[in-house]
């Protein structure tokens, strides 16, 4: 083998070496979808996730695109499915899980004196039991990496300081209980002790389809948004861990 063909695969394998992997939960639309494009962009290795991303036109075009890109089925409400998908993945590090997916609840099932339970079921199970899910089932995949982060994306509704008008008391609960279980994990004796760190960051007000219908004028785009918080999982630290920060780097009170 002449020197130039070492050399070549030497830088080679140190490239495919340095990769890091990032596992996106919610993948289909919205910050998920751009999360996984950023991060195609960037060469990462990407694990995008969605309910159904044999169906999504915007995934299978990104897949397409990006041969570092690999779609995965995970309903975040599925547990078994979250620990088949963890034990597919068993032998891959994954630098950094973003627990995305989440709902709404809707408008007009939130309303005092009419609420629909079975809905705030539906929120509490998507935005609180399925990110803890996940992070239990993947938290030895992230342990094996060199990043070791599992960032939670929150919200500035969850915050009990920020409340003055009443409205979506489904999605404000589940955004503070999120906050409050994820602070649980991060201070948890076998999360410290595989040196994980945990985030919370809150994205903005973003506009995008999850938004629908609201006013745009406070609103910043997609493409700002997951900027911003791309930056901020990159400045996420264990003296950062458990902490709640605005993707500006603000740190919120609760």
């Amino acid at each position: 083998m002449t020197r130039i063909a070492t050399l070549l695969l030497s830088l080679f394998a140190f490239s495919a070496a340095e990769a890091a992997t990032v596992l996106i939960t919610g993948a289909s639309r919205g910050i998920g979808f751009e999360f996984a494009k950023r991060y195609a962009e960037q060469k990462w290795d990407v694990i995008a996730t969605a309910r159904s991303p044999e169906d999504d036109e915007a995934l299978q075009a990104l897949a397409s695109a990006h041969s570092n890109v690999r779609l995965e089925v995970l309903d975040v409400t599925d547990h078994a499915g979250i620990d088949a998908l963890a034990t597919k993945l068993k032998n891959t590090p994954i630098d950094v899980l973003i627990n995305n997916a989440g709902v709404a609840g809707g408008r007009n099932t939130q309303d005092f004196g009419a609420v629909d339970y079975s809905v705030f079921n539906d929120v509490m199970n998507i935005n609180v039991l399925g990110p803890l899910k996940v992070t239990e089932a993947f938290l030895d995949h992230v342990a094996a990496s060199d990043q070791k982060k599992i960032i939670n994306i929150s919200s500035s509704e969850g915050r009990l300081s920020q409340v003055r008008g009443s409205r979506q008391p489904f999605y404000r609960a589940s955004k503070s209980a999120l906050n409050m279980v994820m602070k649980n994990v991060s201070i948890h004796p076998t999360v410290q002790e595989k040196g994980v760190i945990i985030g919370l960051l809150t994205p903005g007000f973003v506009d995008t389809d999850f938004t629908a219908g609201l006013p745009k004028q406070m609103m910043i785009d997609v493409e700002t948004s997951v900027s911003r918080s791309m930056a901020m999982i990159e400045k996420y630290d264990l003296e950062m861990s458990g902490r709640y920060f605005a993707n500006t780097g603000e740190e919120m009170t609760w």
